[in-house]
């Protein structure tokens, strides 16, 4: 059973079209009227029908976006679509899986998705996330007004609409400790470059890298960063330098071409240098994340 923090974070999501710039209403204003039926006690247990009663719902609702999306909608492609972004799977005529939303007629609907809508609070929150972030500001009050919700202040609609998960925020906040801890240890200074520049206004010049990425690694400890300037991270990543474990520079050299004014300052100049490390020796990097940067990363000759 997922938790709601799982539902609110797929509806915060929505794979939306945002060709003409606000975000397509469809998908949000489907999910509007599910919440609808959820409320009245019509939301079926386990298989949805492409039904008159939701079109209706779903063409009522449309009149509050009709004057920026002036041609009439199709309501069988949210309801076929929603499958895309995992809120539910489709079935044709038969029950079998639908490949196509012209053959979309059912469709069937998690237990959990709807244990959390029949519940109030849940749906309210979910009502609020949806306007909140799919629709311009006189189109949310219209829905605030057509749902029997009060309207709520501009700085609730901009929290609703920046809705984090628990895990999203958990996530955010590892990122920025990772952040300080690394530019800090390195003392705001490039370790490839030995730079140094930090303003009142804009901070530090260097930022945190990820040695080991982290969205193979997961790993925020500061053994797996390197304080390292917008250049020098730029060539980094995409493996044109890479450090021995005895934290010498390794480059590339063949994978590139460069030129500059000063030759010490071109990336091929660092070749067999030593890394600008930490004063703390705990902080220095990992071995492990060196090894798996040389052999994932660096273009070697």
């Amino acid at each position: 059973m997922n938790r709601p923090d799982y539902w609110l974070t797929k509806f915060s999501k929505l794979r939306v079209d945002r060709a003409r710039g606000d975000p397509a209403p469809h998908k949000p204003l489907l999910l509007l009227a599910l919440c609808d039926l959820a409320e009245q006690g019509a939301l079926p247990r386990d298989v949805l029908p492409l039904s008159p009663e939701l079109a209706f719902r779903f063409y009522t609702y449309w009149g509050i976006v009709a004057s920026r999306r002036p041609q009439r909608p199709d309501v069988r492609l949210p309801f076929h679509h929603l499958s895309g972004d995992g809120i539910w799977s489709v079935l044709d005529p038969q029950g079998n899986p639908s490949p196509d939303r012209m053959m979309t007629r059912f469709a069937k609907l998690p237990s959990d998705l709807v244990a959390f809508l029949e519940d109030p609070a849940n749906r309210e929150k979910a009502r609020r996330l949806l306007i909140a972030k799919y629709f311009r500001p006189s189109e949310q009050i219209a829905l605030y007004e057509m749902i029997g919700l009060p309207v709520p202040s501009r700085q609730e609609i901009e929290q609703n609409a920046a809705y984090k998960s628990p895990e999203e925020a958990q996530l955010a906040g590892r990122e920025a400790r990772f952040r300080i801890r690394v530019v800090s240890a390195y003392n705001f200074t490039c370790a490839l470059s030995a730079y140094r520049l930090t303003t009142i206004t804009a901070g530090s010049i260097v930022d945190a890298a990820h040695i080991h990425e982290f969205r193979d690694s997961r790993n925020n400890d500061p053994r797996n960063g390197i304080a390292l300037s917008k250049n020098a991270r730029w060539t980094f990543d995409r493996g044109l330098w890479t450090i021995a474990d005895d934290y010498r520079i390794i480059v590339a050299i063949g994978h590139f071409a460069e030129a500059g004014p000063n030759k010490d300052n071109l990336l091929a100049s660092y070749h067999g240098k030593r890394l600008h490390l930490p004063e703390d020796r705990t902080l220095w990097p990992d071995p492990i994340h060196l090894a798996w940067h040389r052999k994932k990363r660096f273009k070697a000759v």
